[in-house]
């Protein structure tokens, strides 16, 4: 004879889908304590331009440089062939990134981030800021692969795309501490820094972060900079 399992009673039913439920609760609490674990014991700084010491601050959700310092020359063409130089955006708060066209997978996402801060902001707080990207690859960024970039990522007009030669860009690395070389086995792809650096008002470095960062903490120091 066939044999049959025997139906399971509605209090076994309901115990089944309490402990169900418990351990989703379990699950999600778990998460939470490993989120809130990290925040408490990452490093509290890592390093600021050319080095410089940067630690926490109650100010900024960025890292803040110990000592603000005056920001290094920035002087290049957009890849529209405007001239830029950044002491002409004294009053602002300035963004500068280091990023490249072919990018596939960090360069992405700090400037999808940059443009999520930039939506979070108010029509006023933008017109404060100014978000500036720097070349890592002098080949490979042209003034097409750039328009095609900024209009994928929502970022044409509000973003600084500045390009130059290997000479002019190799300059601008070294003022900033910044690396990038290419890659031998993949020479589309560039090995560099991916810092975001936060220039106050007063033109002065004060606020570093690694490319990992949030865009509420952007949206938090933008006004703090911009007055600053």
């Amino acid at each position: 004879m066939a044999e049959h399992s025997e139906p399971v009673p509605p209090s076994g039913r309901r115990g089944l889908a309490l402990r169900r439920r418990d351990l989703a609760v379990l699950a999600v609490m778990l998460a939470v304590l490993a989120v809130l674990l990290y925040l408490l014991v990452r490093p509290p700084a890592s390093r600021g331009i050319n080095g410089s010491a940067v630690s926490t601050s109650h100010s900024y959700a960025g890292l803040a440089e110990t000592e603000p310092l005056p920001a290094p020359p920035l002087k290049l063409d957009n890849y529209l062939g405007v001239p830029f130089n950044l002491a002409s955006y004294r009053g602002k708060a300035v963004f500068v990134t280091f990023l490249y066209t072919h990018c596939p997978n960090v360069c992405p996402v700090i400037t999808s981030h940059l443009h999520t801060a930039l939506t979070q902001m108010s029509a006023s707080e933008r017109a404060e800021v100014q978000i500036v990207a720097v070349s890592v690859d002098p080949h490979g960024d042209t003034p097409t692969t750039v328009a095609q970039f900024l209009r994928l990522h929502e970022m044409t007009g509000r973003m600084q795309y500045l390009l130059g030669s290997a000479a002019a860009l190799g300059k601008v690395w070294r003022d900033w501490g910044v690396s990038s070389s290419q890659q031998a086995a993949n020479p589309e792809l560039v090995a560099h820094s991916a810092l975001i650096y936060g220039i106050s008002a007063h033109d002065k470095v004060t606020v570093i972060y690694p490319d990992n960062f949030s865009p509420s903490e952007i949206v938090h120091d933008a006004p703090l900079l911009a007055r600053s």
